[in-house]
């Protein structure tokens, strides 16, 4: 690697670090990928065999142990931080929604050890950007949110959270009526958000046209949807 400037050394060695792979595959993958490292990712796990093992045990106790925190054992604020450097990757991303889906999470900012290392053996590695919001995942992801974002301990989600977890959402597939829906709650409800009312929504920002055009005010929907459709046709033309 001594032709290599420091910027790529130092991306072969994050590579190496956070996939496991060889110096001679993760040199393969960089420069395929024009020394994108997201790329990169999606290139070697693309291109390696199949029968070939997703994830080293070894590799995975070492990574986890990499982020773990000091005085318990468990992936905390600071490892997940960690973490999202290597990655390259915002913690207020979507993409950490997706992998602590995938690591089946039970609290935000939060990795157990279990969850951390089954979740990568499950499958393989979590590349930010290669499992995003895929269509026929995307109801699973918006159900996990709810409970992963909530206060321990609590059965509502408070409104603060729920409209940056709308947003972030629904930035990924899109919904134009996602900030009336949030600009609503604000001036008319600012309460908890129950399950329910995060369960409905998403049915109604999937089966109601932005123009409301098929909107029947005696279907079964709840009250606050209601009172949203009323608030909508309300505003100023």
């Amino acid at each position: 690697m001594h032709k290599l400037g420091r910027s790529q050394r130092d991306k072969v060695h994050q590579f190496m670090s956070i996939a496991g792979a060889t110096e001679k595959a993760s040199l393969t993958a960089l420069k395929a990928s024009d020394w994108n490292l997201e790329g990169a990712f999606e290139y070697f796990y693309t291109n390696q065999p199949v029968s070939k093992p997703m994830a080293d045990p070894r590799h995975l106790e070492e990574l986890y142990m990499r982020y773990k925190d000091r005085f318990s054992d468990m992936i905390l604020v600071d490892g997940i931080s960690a973490f999202c450097d290597d990655l390259k990757v915002d913690p207020g991303d979507v993409v950490m929604l997706v992998i602590s889906w995938h690591m089946g999470a039970a609290t935000m900012c939060e990795f157990s050890r279990q969850e951390f290392i089954t979740g990568f053996q499950s499958l393989g590695f979590l590349i930010a950007n290669a499992f995003y919001m895929v269509a026929d995942k995307f109801r699973e992801i918006y159900n996990f949110a709810f409970n992963w974002a909530k206060e321990k301990g609590q059965k509502s989600l408070a409104l603060d959270t729920a409209l940056g977890m709308w947003r972030l959402l629904f930035n990924e597939h899109p919904w134009p009526l996602v900030e009336p829906w949030c600009q609503f709650l604000q001036a008319k409800h600012n309460k908890a958000i129950s399950k329910d009312t995060w369960s409905q929504l998403f049915e109604f920002s999937k089966s109601i046209d932005s123009s409301l055009s098929n909107y029947d005010s005696e279907g079964a929907w709840p009250y606050l949807i209601d009172e949203f459709v009323e608030f909508l046709h309300d505003l100023p033309k």
